[in-house]
């Protein structure tokens, strides 16, 4: 009776545990973002956003739907392997058989009456190099006339060899891409200048957004960010709903904020600000109202701001820092 008792009592503050745990499970960061890098910064999205005094490194996007364009890299993605040129491994093959069917005796083409002799051997090599070169030689010259093209599409449109150190504009590679059907080039930037009113738009932006984040206001999200973070956001916010928790957000207040670099692609304008900034953040049981976790009152990180011609600044990407 006494052994039955124990393994009841052993099992109930088991499970007791494991629902207390479950609760009391938030995530790192209960903020918008919760702790992760995500959203676009157009075609400077895989490339690290310049350094500032408020924030000297920045992590890579994490969670993204821009596709990398041609001379830019993510270090969190893996490189796709490098396709083999015209004649490389084809034409290896072949000359490794020729030599293989040497060594046995056979030849390069069954043997032509059973040459297996050094002279055999290269001659067949010969054969193998002339052809080879003939079909490279026709290869260049059927394409010579587009790519002369490409390039001079490259020189006319790329002269400024990309803003603020923004990812390459144009190039060899960018141009073959196009040429060939491959991934479009990155747009042209151009530089944005940010006054005081701007600043003043990224600080209101930052509390909004909180606000909002903290009521749960989907509807809300959608008017202050690009559609792809006001998803980000309202997936966070239903994770919290099936965990039974709710994060709430109060006193946010800038600290200190930098530009870290402006620019401009086609009819949007991006600026990126690295911003460190105080907060009360709390995550709450929604049953109880009860306090299961609270998160550091500080946080830096970088916002990157987009806006179309005659439209206000929007939210469209965080980025933690290092």
């Amino acid at each position: 009776m006494l052994t039955s008792l124990t393994r009841r009592t052993r099992t109930a503050t088991i499970l007791a545990l494991a629902a207390a745990l479950t609760v009391a499970a938030p995530a790192v960061d209960a903020r918008p973002g919760g702790g992760a890098s995500m959203g676009s910064r157009g075609s400077r999205t895989f490339s690290p956003p310049s350094a500032t005094t408020t924030a000297p490194t920045a992590a890579p996007m994490q969670r993204t739907q821009t596709q990398p364009s041609p001379g830019m890299t993510n270090p969190g993605m893996q490189a796709p392997a490098a396709r083999p040129r015209f004649g490389g491994g084809f034409m290896a093959g072949l000359l490794g058989a020729g030599l293989l069917g040497a060594l046995l005796g056979g030849g390069f083409f069954g043997g032509l009456g059973g040459i297996a002799s050094m002279l055999g051997l290269l001659l067949q090599v010969g054969l193998v190099v002339l052809l080879a070169s003939l079909a490279l030689r026709w290869f260049r010259r059927r394409n010579q006339p587009a790519g002369a093209g490409a390039s001079y599409a490259r020189t006319g449109m790329d002269a400024d060899p990309g803003l603020n150190g923004g990812p390459g504009a144009g190039g060899p590679a960018a141009g073959l891409g196009g040429m060939m059907g491959g991934a479009p080039r990155p747009p042209q930037q151009r530089p944005v200048q940010v006054g005081p009113n701007d600043f003043q738009s990224f600080e209101r932006l930052l509390g909004e957004v909180q606000d909002a984040y903290s009521h749960e206001d989907a509807v809300g999200l959608r008017n202050l960010a690009t559609p792809e973070m006001a998803g980000y956001f309202e997936e966070e916010l239903r994770n919290n709903a099936a965990r039974g928790v709710v994060n709430r957000i109060t006193e946010v207040k800038l600290q200190q904020g930098d530009l870290s670099e402006a620019w401009g692609e086609g009819n949007q304008e991006f600026a990126t600000v690295a911003m460190r900034y105080t907060l009360k953040d709390v995550t709450l049981d929604r049953t109880s109202n009860r306090v299961v976790a609270t998160e550091p009152g500080e946080a830096v990180e970088l916002w990157t701001f987009v806006r179309s011609q005659g439209r206000p600044w929007i939210l469209s990407a965080i980025q933690q820092t290092r």
